[in-house]
């Protein structure tokens, strides 16, 4: 059969807008079918999307806001404290502590700075220009110092050197007619401090140097070749500038680092600003003379900042966004390459594996000597228990902070994300004594309201249940969630929130389907970092933990103190054992791809 083809009939003049308004209805139609369609495909209910989030990017940002005050609140409350008389404690801190706790931090920071970047950035230098033997190996081992607090490595290396020590006894059996002693370095001292913190320190200069040299173009140094400069030239006047802003960022965490620190320095007889504020506190007893010694910590601490942003100022590096051809390394001829791996080997050597095996050789002994302890069991549990809720509330408070700069993109979201990443530069012992006082005011808020409904006290909620330790775990490295999960966010274009906001879908149901799925890696490695950096954490820990509530770090920390460090070993490996699976998985972004 032919179809017949029946011809369109013309509308007259006044029948068009009819008809236009009857494709408008068609099309309107068709498009609200095919968003059907599309809700229904990805299983968003349409009718109830948009009511389950009315203002997620307004509550969003209250959070944050909250979040940032909570950072913020220490630094505060520190202000406060100072402000009250601190009675007659300060002739003697003029005379005896002030002049000295500075000078000794300054030359400490100083002598750790300059050691981790000779340390750092060379081994980075040679990692990155050089083939040689052991390489592979050393790409996982030069970051592996990392997972050793700095002061397990005071305790181990005064153990080692001490009289009766091991080296000491080797020494003497070695050179039966010669004074072992004096052969032995002092290592309770400033420079002993200094070379144990850089041992420890130096891969944050390290891993800051290795991804910008690994990524650099072999352009630069060409051009400069055929211009005829020799190879110091170009490392000089190229290769060393372009890392500036790495070598900077990386140093200026080696000096927060040592600033925080309290075991170490304490043990080595460093007499810095933060042992200062805590024996001001504990010893002397006088809390607005620590707070006031704490804000001049934190003064150093804001010009180290400055210094730092100054160094990264008119130097920065933009790789360029097409596929270039990287660096090539040259191959080192035999006796060249040896060398290489001599100095290369040395820092983790020092750094990580005579630690490591000293510890493992004195738990062993221990163990097999006595057992094991079970309070290590008990200690070990608290450790975890607290560093698992810190960690959980230190990514959720993270995630809120950087998806509401995410949602909104205005002044207020940013601040909070700024401010919400400034408890990294609080050392541990400042951060404590800020927090005692509105911590123990909530506390006791919370008694009086019970009083006044005829109730009991609840006691010391937040101070005497680890929550104050909590809350000092979860603002001291929320920096660290903040900083990951603002990288991964940058990854995840923002037509995805687009285009399922289209369909009529809430942002929240974009945040369950689409970012959170994206962001996993970024989650997962945001909470290895913090959970580790929970469990090496002294200062904080050793300040506001509750009574009679031991950790792993603060168990060590006893054992050193009564001079039987011996006995803590076993925790000891137990926190560097943990500490080292996120040390490796930092190590895949160490090698650079074809």
């Amino acid at each position: 059969m032919t179809a017949v083809v029946q011809p369109t009939p013309t509308a007259s003049l006044h029948d068009r807008p009819a008809l236009q308004e009857q494709r408008v209805r068609q099309l309107s139609k068709d498009e609200a079918w095919s968003r059907r369609i599309m809700v229904r495909d990805t299983m968003v209910p349409i009718t109830t999307a948009g009511r389950a989030t009315p203002r997620a990017d307004l509550v969003a940002l209250i959070l944050a806001l909250l979040t940032a005050l909570l950072v913020a609140a220490p630094v505060l409350s520190l202000l406060l404290i100072a402000w009250q008389p601190a009675g007659d404690v300060w002739p003697v801190l003029l005379a005896y502590v002030l002049q000295p706790a500075i000078t000794d931090t300054a030359l400490l920071v100083l002598g750790v700075g300059t050691l981790t970047l000779l340390i750092g950035a060379g081994t980075a230098f040679l990692m990155t220009s050089f083939n040689f033997p052991g390489r592979r190996v050393l790409l996982w081992l030069l970051p592996l110092p990392l997972a050793v607090p700095t002061y397990l490595v005071a305790y181990v290396y005064v153990d080692l050197f001490e009289p009766l020590g091991l080296i000491h006894r080797a020494l003497t059996l070695a050179l039966p007619s010669a004074d072992a002693l004096a052969l032995l370095p002092a290592l309770r001292s400033l420079p002993g401090a200094v070379l144990l913190l850089g041992l420890v320190l130096y891969p944050y200069v390290y891993l800051a140097a290795q991804a910008l040299w690994q990524a650099q173009s072999a352009e630069a140094s060409e051009a400069a070749r055929v211009l005829g400069a020799s190879r110091s030239t170009i490392f000089w006047r190229i290769t060393l500038p372009m890392a500036r802003p790495a070598l900077a960022v990386g140093a200026a965490l080696v000096a927060l680092e040592t600033l925080n620190d309290i075991g170490a320095s304490e043990y080595l007889g460093v007499r810095t600003l933060t042992v200062a504020v805590f024996t001001t506190w504990l010893n002397r007893g006088s809390l607005a003379g620590a707070a006031q010694l704490a804000l001049v910590l934190l003064c150093l601490v804001a010009l180290l900042i400055a210094v730092e942003r100054i160094a990264r100022r008119k130097a920065s590096v933009e790789l360029p966004s097409e596929a270039t051809r990287l660096k090539p390394r040259t191959t080192l001829p035999a006796r060249r390459g040896w060398a290489a791996l001599a100095i290369c080997l040395l820092p983790p050597l020092l750094g990580f594996i005579v630690p490591v095996l000293y510890l493992l050789g004195t738990a062993l002994r221990r163990a097999a000597l006595s057992g094991i302890d079970p309070s290590l069991w008990r200690d070990a549990l608290h450790t975890v228990t607290l560093a698992v809720i810190a960690t959980g509330l230190a990514l959720l408070l993270a995630l809120i902070v950087m998806l509401a700069q995410r949602w909104r993109s205005d002044r207020a979201s940013n601040i909070a994300a700024s401010v919400a990443q400034l408890g990294y530069a609080l050392p541990g012992t400042v951060l404590a004594l800020g927090l005692l006082t509105p911590l123990l005011a909530f506390d006791n808020a919370v008694a009086a309201i019970a009083a006044s409904m005829g109730n009991a006290a609840p006691g010391l909620l937040l101070i005497g249940s680890g929550g104050a330790l909590v809350l000092a775990y979860v603002i001291r490295f929320l920096a660290v969630p903040t900083g990951l999960l603002r990288a991964g966010l940058e990854q995840i274009p923002r037509d995805y929130d687009d285009s399922v906001r289209a369909v009529g879908a809430g942002r929240l149901t974009a945040l369950w389907r689409i970012d959170l799925p994206l962001l996993k890696p970024a989650l997962l490695g945001a909470a290895i970092v913090v959970f580790v950096d929970c469990l090496k954490e002294l200062p904080a820990t050793l300040l506001l933990r509750p009574l009679n509530v031991e950790t792993l770090a603060t168990s060590i920390y006893q054992y050193a103190s009564r001079g039987s460090f011996e006995d803590g070993a076993m925790a000891a490996l137990i926190i560097v054992a943990a500490s080292v699976p996120p040390v490796i998985w930092l190590t895949r972004f160490a090698e650079r791809r074809s």
